[in-house]
């Protein structure tokens, strides 16, 4: 009987595990299975191990992965995001213009607040390549309300080629911005740095 029972927990840990990571919606499979660590500059009170912990997520603070395109932000925020899926950690993966469109369809279609109960209950939220595309005030607004929500209550991790300062750029609107980079983001989180080439570019076959 121990043993059976043993079993049936295993069994739902298991399916648990597999479903959130499809509800999660990553793009590819990535882990952290001989990920180069030697382009971060992490904070002075912040490092690897720290990250790996995902401490972050149990004290419910955001990360931002800043550097050029390439240097492997995508790579490890997914991985990140995969482990919390494994960890039992309810996890939602988006672009930032995925999550823009989808929020502007959800509003145009009578069901922004359906939508934005969906994603509140991730624990921790992946938006990635934040101002790779400009988002135009109403996204703006949108993408605002998802971080108001996360506010305490979600870790957010974000990939962008873009620093604070420049993030008026994204939004087209440098009050939004400062809420959002500032008041929210700063308060609870931490920039981890990227550099060097793009592993891309450099690993590419035309030369």
């Amino acid at each position: 009987m121990h043993a059976w029972m043993n079993a049936e927990i295993d069994s739902r840990e298991r399916s648990k595990r597999a479903r959130l990571l499809k509800q999660a919606g990553f793009p590819q499979t990535k882990t952290l299975d001989g990920y180069d660590w030697t382009p971060l500059r992490f904070p002075v009170d912040y490092g690897r191990q720290a990250l790996e912990s995902l401490d972050f997520v149990e004290h419910t603070e955001d990360v931002v992965m800043f550097g050029p395109p390439g240097t492997g932000k995508t790579h490890l925020a997914i991985a990140l995001a995969r482990q919390a899926c494994l960890e039992g950690v309810p996890t939602r993966f988006f672009t930032a213009a995925e999550l823009v469109m989808r929020l502007l369809r959800a509003n145009a279609e009578n069901r922004l607040d359906r939508e934005l109960s969906q994603i509140g209950r991730a624990r921790l939220l992946v938006v990635d390549e934040l101002g790779y595309i400009p988002i135009d005030e109403e996204g703006s607004r949108l993408l605002f309300q998802v971080v108001t929500n996360a506010y305490e209550r979600q870790s957010i991790v974000y990939t962008t080629n873009i620093e604070f300062s420049g993030w008026g750029r994204i939004f087209g609107d440098p009050n939004t911005a400062r809420r959002l980079s500032i008041d929210r983001t700063v308060h609870h989180g931490r920039m981890i740095r990227f550099e060097g080439d793009s592993y891309r570019k450099t690993h590419a076959l035309m030369q």
